[in-house]
């Protein structure tokens, strides 16, 4: 890379690393590695985000992800993850049909103990 191409990549850095040739090339190589790693690392991060959502959001309706997921794949329900967590999160309704419909397919949904009948239980021990 040539000089003016570091120096406007090294724009923002703190210290010599913006305006030093010799620090700034170190500090803009770096910077490419870190942009590299972590746009593949978002992708990482954001899967695990809609997992969670799914995951409570099934909950709530006294089926665990795995089974959840498992009951759609069985009734070949192609939706995404990230679909999914925005419907557990925005579409309550669409989604609790969803883990009806996964609860019907998978019959290790069907005895499940809801959160309210827990804290009765708990209450007579």
């Amino acid at each position: 890379m040539n000089k003016d191409k570091i120096f406007k990549l090294a724009k923002g850095f703190r210290g010599r690393a913006k305006n030093c040739i010799r620090v700034a090339r170190e500090r803009v190589e770096k910077a490419l590695q870190y942009s590299y790693r972590d746009r593949r690392n978002k992708k990482r991060d954001m899967r695990g985000l809609w997992i969670q959502r799914i995951n409570a959001g099934t909950r709530l309706h006294g089926v665990n992800y795995g089974n959840f997921m498992h009951g759609l794949i069985k009734e070949n329900i192609q939706l995404n993850r990230k679909v999914l967590s925005e419907l557990s999160m925005h579409e309550p309704y669409s989604f609790k049909a969803l883990v009806d419909v996964s609860r019907s397919a998978f019959p290790g949904n069907k005895t499940v103990i809801t959160p309210s009948e827990k804290k009765g239980l708990s209450m007579l021990v």
